[in-house]
C-alpha cells in the first residue's frame, strides 16, 4: 500500500537501488524509424508521412517567419513529447513529461527566445500588439497590462496544460487499480473494461497534448513577427 498517491509520479522512486528512471526520457529514440535501411519499411513510410504532414502545418502558421528548416524545432518537440507521453502508458516506465521541470524546461526556453527575438528586431510591432486595434484610450492602461501579464504567463500555461493532464489520467487509473482487490469477480471485470477504455483515452490524450503543446508554441513564434 503506497504512503501517498503522488508517490508514482516521484522521480525519486529507483529501481534495484539505482535512481535511473529519468533515462526513460532517451527510451523515444528506439521508436525512431531506421534512416538508412536500404528497404525502408512502412514504420518509416508512417512517420515520414506524419513529419510532411506537420512540416505543411507549421510552415501555413509561421507564415512569414517561415525559412528553411524553421519547422524542424516544432517537429523535433511533437516527436519528443509524444515519445515520453506514449511510453508513460507502459507499467513501470517514469513518465517524465508529469512533471513541470521538464515541461518547463522546454517551453521557457522557447518563450524566451521568441519575445528576446521579438523585441531586439521587431520592437515597434511588440508595442503594438500590447493594445488591440480601436481600443478607447482609457482602457489603453488595462489592456498593456493583461497583455503583460498574459504574455508572462504563457510558458506557465504551456507546461501545466501539459503536466496536469498527463497527471490526471494516471492518477485515476492508479485510484480504480487500487479499488480491485476488494471487489467481487463480476465487479473486477467491469473494472479492467474501464481501465481499458481509460487506457485508450490516455492513447489519444498523449497524441492530442503533443500536438496542442506544438502548435501553441508556433503559435506563440509568429506573434512575434
Amino acid at each position: 500500500m503506497m504512503s501517498n498517491l503522488f508517490s508514482i509520479f516521484d522521480p525519486s522512486t529507483n529501481l534495484f537501488n539505482m535512481p535511473i528512471n529519468w533515462f526513460s526520457t532517451i527510451l523515444g529514440i528506439m521508436f525512431l524509424p531506421f534512416m538508412y535501411w536500404l528497404n525502408p519499411n512502412r514504420h518509416f513510410y508512417f512517420w515520414n508521412f506524419i513529419i510532411n504532414k506537420l512540416h505543411n502545418e507549421f510552415k501555413i502558421l509561421l507564415k512569414n517567419n517561415y525559412f528553411k528548416g524553421s519547422t524542424l524545432i516544432f517537429i523535433s518537440l511533437f516527436s519528443f513529447v509524444l515519445f515520453n507521453n506514449f511510453l508513460g502508458l507502459f507499467p513501470y516506465i517514469f513518465t517524465s513529461t508529469s512533471h513541470l521541470n521538464l515541461t518547463l524546461s522546454m517551453s521557457m526556453p522557447l518563450w524566451l527566445s521568441f519575445m528576446i527575438y521579438g523585441w531586439i528586431n521587431n520592437s515597434q510591432h511588440m508595442f503594438i500588439h500590447m493594445i488591440p486595434q480601436g481600443t478607447p484610450s482609457i482602457l489603453m492602461p488595462f489592456m498593456v497590462l493583461i497583455e503583460t501579464i498574459s504574455n508572462l504567463i504563457r510558458p506557465g500555461t504551456l507546461a501545466v496544460r501539459l503536466t496536469a493532464n498527463m497527471i490526471a489520467g494516471h492518477l485515476l487509473m492508479t485510484l480504480l487499480s487500487s479499488t480491485g482487490s476488494n471487489l467481487s469477480y463480476l465487479f473486477l471485470m467491469m473494472l479492467i473494461l474501464i481501465q481499458i477504455l481509460l487506457l485508450i483515452l490516455e492513447f489519444a490524450v498523449s497524441i492530442i497534448q503533443a500536438y496542442v503543446i506544438t502548435i501553441l508554441s508556433t503559435l506563440y513564434s509568429s506573434e512575434v513577427n
